[in-house]
């Protein structure tokens, strides 16, 4: 119950925040749409404009995992790009919170809040892509993800084409650049399989060394 009233409210705040930000005056407003009271609503939301930006950032995310368990799609790279396309096509009726979201995140002082809401998201995408990884390569296909995120996510926001095509030729461009890198870098890993160990090789010069 508490949830869906959570929810309710944050619903009802995104139709104010292109007018008023996200701000206690969106979220009285939300209060008066919903009648939901004014303590009920500071339950929910307790630090006001931060908590409503998270609760906003965490529906997008759902809604993505939610709509990629129902896709077709098998290879990882067909995945991982439909899971960037679905959440964005999640906030497309609140194209202007979004907008208004990554100015707000944008701040200096709301840095962190910014960098946990994106690793968040990532990771819930590779993870919903059904990505088991937890070695060295857990961090670094979240580090790529969260460029071609970030990107597409902002050249979306600027999109004026129809039904955003040129948003999903940018992102295939980035997905594409970032298997480049993975072969890349598999690559490297398996050259550097073949090559001597550094430290049998100081242990050789060494010993060489005393005789």
């Amino acid at each position: 119950m508490a949830g869906e009233t959570k929810h309710k409210l944050l619903l009802a705040a995104l139709k104010h925040v292109p007018f008023s930000g996200y701000s206690d005056a969106s979220l009285n407003a939300a209060a008066k749409d919903t009648g939901v009271s004014l303590p009920d609503v500071r339950r929910h939301f307790p630090h006001g404009a931060i908590d409503l930006v998270e609760a906003f950032s965490e529906m997008a995310d759902s809604e993505m995992k939610h709509r990629l368990n129902d896709a077709k799609e098998s290879r990882i790279r067909d995945r991982i790009s439909l899971a960037v396309r679905l959440r964005l096509e999640g906030m497309a009726s609140h194209r202007e919170a979004a907008r208004r979201a990554v100015a707000f995140l944008s701040l200096p002082q709301n840095a962190s809040l910014a960098a946990k809401l994106l690793i968040e998201t990532v990771d819930a995408m590779w993870r919903a892509t059904g990505d088991q990884s937890s070695d060295f390569n857990y961090y670094t296909k979240r580090a790529l993800l969260a460029g071609v995120y970030s990107a597409t996510l902002l050249h979306w926001l600027s999109d004026s084409s129809e039904d955003r095509r040129d948003s999903w030729v940018f992102l295939d461009a980035r997905i594409e650049d970032v298997m480049k890198i993975q072969k890349m870098r598999v690559g490297l890993e398996k050259a550097l399989e073949n090559l001597p160990n550094p430290i049998d090789i100081f242990s050789g010069l060494k010993k060489s060394g005393r005789s």
